[in-house]
């Protein structure tokens, strides 16, 4: 809870700070990474540095995190706390290094705003940051407890058993685990850190959503070569039967809730691979709940999984709706994903992810179709850009 003295000053100058934060995040960053290059290795994501998704996500929180402190004075905004809390997890975030980002933040925002940074503007900032980061701190040891990952023990050797190409840019890589370590459950719609050395000696982390598993402890990740995806393009380059890659414990929270709702699995591109995760759940526990799966992609080639998707869906039972924007085959609906004469189940708790445009166009047609907003759970990949906004 923010003090009265601090929400009166954080309630004055949020305007001007909000107005800059795209200004102090990016020079928080080139000065952090100046002083402490060894950020890089291992921990942040240099290609999210250099398209300023980063950046937009660190600014995009602080502003919907001292905003809702303000809104709900008695409330803590636990559901973005727990979408970052669980990023953190995933990249090994310990709790010494919000000191070294409170060091490097708040001296960009004193070089940043200069002046009108008074004594009492710093200490009611400061006070907001030590609320966010005190949470997100207690949140993630209790995640990396859960994971049996205290200590960093997050990390663990697995090796490709199988690897097989789902689309030209889009392959699956089936994974064991080495050691006699216990496996920690996965949930379904959960994801895993990739920790692979680069050609230049640097570690880099990604974030792939575990698309099935194998049974006996296997892991299945489908790897999406994007552009300008150093760590993507070389996985598809290289990773082969065989060889051996570092994984982290499973984490996230837009996981398969148990209940007796109607569902509906909404994804796009690469987004099925939460979605096809969730149905091989239900397939395996024998869920009767009523299952209505939608997806949207550019044409049956470019559709990962689309085999598996397909096989999963009949043993659920589930209804399948499918749009191509070419060639759609008999059965499927050619364009973009449109709810118009789609009948969204009364009561339905829906699961969606795919590119940000795609979820903020269909969650208001969902939201129309008399979907209750809390009902509808979305997964991003990368940076969440929609904190605060969705």
């Amino acid at each position: 809870m923010l003090s009265e003295e601090s929400a009166a000053v954080v309630r004055a100058t949020l305007p001007v700070v909000a107005a800059q934060l795209d200004t102090i995040t990016t020079r928080f960053y080139d000065t952090m990474f100046a002083d402490r290059p060894e950020l890089l290795d291992g921990l942040f994501n240099r290609g999210n540095q250099r398209n300023g998704e980063q950046r937009r996500a660190l600014a995009g929180s602080i502003a919907a995190f001292a905003t809702m402190l303000l809104d709900h004075p008695d409330e803590r905004p636990d559901e973005l706390l727990s979408r970052i809390a669980h990023k953190h997890a995933a990249v090994g975030v310990s709790e010494d290094q919000y000191v070294i980002v409170h060091k490097y933040l708040f001296g960009a925002i004193a070089e940043v705003l200069g002046d009108a940074v008074t004594p009492d503007v710093a200490a009611a900032w400061d006070e907001v940051y030590w609320l966010m980061a005190g949470a997100l701190i207690a949140i993630e040891a209790r995640l990396y407890a859960a994971a049996g990952a205290e200590g960093g023990r997050t990390w663990r050797t697995w090796q490709v058993v199988e690897r097989r190409e789902e689309t030209p840019d889009a392959t699956s890589l089936l994974l064991r685990p080495l050691g006699d370590e216990p496996v920690q459950p996965a949930l379904p719609g959960q994801y895993v850190s990739v920790r692979v050395r680069m050609p230049d000696g640097v570690h880099q982390l990604r974030q792939y959503t575990l698309s099935g598993d194998g049974g006996d402890g296997l892991r299945r990740v489908t790897v999406k070569r994007v552009e300008d995806g150093e760590v993507s393009a070389l996985l598809h380059a290289t990773a082969r039967e065989g060889d051996e890659l570092t994984l982290s414990a499973p984490f996230g929270d837009v996981a398969l809730r148990d209940g007796a709702a109607p569902l509906v699995l909404v994804s796009a591109g690469i987004g099925c691979t939460p979605i096809t995760a969730m149905l091989g759940h239900l397939a395996r526990t024998g869920d009767p709940r009523r299952v209505l799966l939608l997806h949207a992609d550019r044409d049956v080639t470019s559709h990962p999984l689309r085999a598996d998707m397909a096989r999963l869906a009949a043993e659920v039972g589930a209804e399948q709706v499918l749009w191509y924007e070419r060639d759609a085959p008999e059965g499927a609906r050619t364009g973009l994903m449109d709810l118009d004469g789609v009948a969204i189940p009364e009561g339905a708790e829906v699961y969606m992810c795919g590119p940000v445009p795609f979820m903020r166009a269909v969650r208001g047609g969902l939201i129309r179709a008399g979907v209750a907003p809390k009902d509808i759970h979305y997964e991003v990949f990368g940076p969440d850009l929609w904190l605060g906004a969705a």
